[in-house]
């Protein structure tokens, strides 16, 4: 098993790579609309994650507090920001939002260990995400949108964000508990968060693809 979840975690990073590769390619024709900083953000998070697990340039023992305190909450809040503010257009969904996830974080940290932590704010980041995507759905279900739906960026990243996210919600839950009692549970759930996690990376280079900017 050990060989599978290294070659996923490559296959991850390589996903991770073409699709900032590809928005690093659509970024100029992107300069003029919001959706440059979608292209900007997969750029980041794919130099964030290949220095965090190809280099040894960030220490062994501070990886996960760069996963905590700044991969995590910029994933988060840059997704809140998308779709709180510009899909739904509502900057109030942004602030509580945004401002609930740093403080439960701060109060995650002050009396849970860095494992639990890093568990448990994906759970709650996860669980504002997820109720972020069902109200783009009951958007695009009342617009033309969902007539074209091959030509809105959304919608890739919506099925993206959907296939990861909810679909590995149960082990961002459940993880710790099934890691100590359910290993081969457990083990199912971990694969499935790398593929999917792979899966959602190709549907944001799709976004580019085939997706309108003013979508």
């Amino acid at each position: 098993m050990e060989e599978l979840y290294a070659f996923l975690k490559n296959t991850l990073l390589i996903t991770q790579f073409i699709a900032a590769f590809v928005g690093l390619l659509y970024l100029r024709e992107l300069k003029n609309s919001y959706w440059k900083w979608f292209s900007i953000y997969l750029i980041v998070i794919f130099l964030l994650e290949f220095f965090l697990t190809k280099t040894t340039l960030i220490h062994r023992s501070y990886r996960q507090s760069c996963y905590i305190f700044f991969i995590l909450p910029l994933e988060f809040i840059f997704f809140y920001w998308l779709y709180a503010v510009k899909s739904l257009h509502n900057s109030k969904i942004f602030l509580l939002a945004t401002s609930t996830f740093i403080m439960v974080l701060m109060a995650l940290i002050s009396v849970k260990p860095k494992m639990e932590v890093s568990s448990l704010i994906m759970n709650y980041g996860s669980l504002i995400l997820i109720l972020l995507l069902i109200l783009e759905f009951i958007k695009q279900i009342k617009t033309d949108d969902i007539l074209n739906f091959k030509e809105n960026k959304m919608f890739y990243i919506n099925l993206g964000l959907i296939i990861f996210y909810v679909g590995s919600y149960p082990y961002h839950v459940f993880s710790i508990e099934l890691y100590k009692n359910h290993y081969e549970v457990w083990s199912i759930y971990y694969t499935y968060f790398y593929v999917s996690n792979c899966i959602m990376y190709v549907l944001f280079t799709a976004s580019f693809i085939w997706g309108k900017a003013q979508s």
